[in-house]
């Protein structure tokens, strides 16, 4: 029956727009379901059994919104007295508060807009492909949701990531991780895709790609002019979006590292010599929004395993820290990255600075992005105190490692450094 002569009951033609707008939405519904981890069917049975054990949720709501310390970079590029009033800030805000944020940092905005669209274009992918082993060329558990272990509502994550060790950044090839998936967007009915899905950042700022669009070469895209774009040939990033991301974090991340070691006295090349891209990683983290916001976190609290972290986040928010004993929320700056002492240089520094405990916590509405690189050391190296009576006896980043692993399946979360007090 034709859409045109279908009568309702009442005998009024049916919206033919409204019909198709209708079928559009449940399509879209069904993709958007499509892509998410399976949280309700993974979680049912605690939700269940804190609803019958009237088991007492964690607390998300309601905090105090702090800025965290600004530390401008340009400052270092400056006199000595200044220099020196810039690195004594930072060292200032890795005692007092285990985190700060940088402007001036030498990662360009558009750089990072670039990794953002990576993001969303990888997380978009159909969960079925996201959980498969060789996702993207990268090592079996690269990508994760939740927690597996998760045992009551103060350890459940609503989040997935993609964790990337930096020396599997060359198999993520631009070309060969999202051709598999083109096709699914292409329903035999039309010979354009969502230019969401599409390989390279450029396209993205045209409304669709044709087929013949994505298939003129295996390493270069024609463009659409009809949009009055002066594209003609489009060629996939060299380096990648996530390589060229990955090797400036991890440069300023050593900077970082060396600066602040020159207020504890540490040599200047103790990062060089126990750190190196390869042992390092970058991890994309997307929180879908979740219908029980107050009930369960985006991530539960934790400390990070490094020595630094650089964290590029959206302008959602959601990030909180531990400061005084309370859990207060970080106002998200556009201009600036957020940096955290990890345990290792708490550890290094001999509790001088703080690796602190932070949470994402759940949104309803939106959902949110972040990027998370995690400077740290080779597997071997043996962390020690850099200053005498030590706090933490000697351990290497394998041996803190394994405890970590031991910690997560007995109980669901990380101790962390206290296993190693004195």
């Amino acid at each position: 029956m034709s859409l045109h002569c279908q009568k309702s009951a009442k005998g009024d033609k049916v919206n033919t727009h409204k019909f198709k707008a209708d079928i559009h939405q449940d399509r879209e519904d069904s993709e958007a379901m499509a892509i998410e981890p399976p949280f309700f069917e993974k979680y049912k049975a605690i939700l269940q059994s804190s609803a019958n054990e009237k088991e007492k949720p964690p607390t998300v709501e309601g905090f105090e919104e702090l800025e965290l310390p600004l530390i401008d970079l340009s400052h270092l590029n400056l006199g000595p007295l200044e220099r020196q009033e810039c690195i004594e800030k930072m060292g200032q805000a890795a005692i007092e508060w285990g985190f700060f944020q940088i402007v001036n940092h030498a990662v360009p905005d558009e750089l990072l807009n670039r990794l953002k669209q990576e993001q969303i274009k990888v997380f978009q992918q159909p969960f079925d492909k996201k959980s498969e082993n060789n996702f993207l060329n990268l090592s079996v558990q690269s990508y994760r949701w939740g927690n597996p272990l998760a045992t009551s509502l103060r350890n459940l994550s609503w989040s997935e990531a993609l964790h990337i060790s930096l020396k599997d950044i060359s198999k993520m090839d631009e070309y060969n991780k999202l051709r598999p998936y083109w096709w699914r967007y292409f329903d035999g009915t039309s010979d354009q895709m969502p230019s969401a899905m599409a390989p390279c950042c450029c396209l993205l700022h045209l409304i669709s790609v044709t087929v013949a669009c994505l298939t003129q070469c295996a390493f270069e895209f024609a463009s659409d002019r009809q949009h009055g774009l002066n594209f003609t040939l489009i060629r996939q990033h060299d380096p990648s979006t996530i390589e060229e991301y990955a090797e400036k974090a991890n440069f300023l991340a050593q900077r970082l590292a060396e600066y602040l070691a020159q207020n504890l006295g540490i040599k200047a090349n103790y990062f060089q010599e126990n750190c190196s891209p390869s042992s390092s990683s970058l991890r994309m983290n997307r929180y879908p929004p979740c219908p029980y916001p107050s009930m369960m976190f985006g991530i539960i609290p934790h400390t990070d395993t490094d020595f630094l972290t650089i964290v590029s986040q959206d302008q959602v928010g959601g990030l909180q820290l531990k400061r005084n004993g309370r859990w207060v929320s970080v106002k998200p700056n556009p201009k600036a990255l957020v940096v955290n002492i990890g345990d290792f240089y708490q550890a290094l520094s001999n509790g001088v600075y703080k690796s602190i405990t932070h949470r994402v916590i759940a949104n309803q509405e939106t959902e949110r992005y972040s990027a998370a690189y995690f400077y740290c050391p080779t597997y071997e190296t043996v962390i020690e105190s850099c200053s005498k009576p030590s706090l933490y006896k000697k351990f290497s980043f394998k041996e803190y490692r394994e405890q970590i692993q031991k910690d997560v399946k007995a109980t669901g979360d990380k101790v962390g450094l206290s296993r190693f007090l004195l």
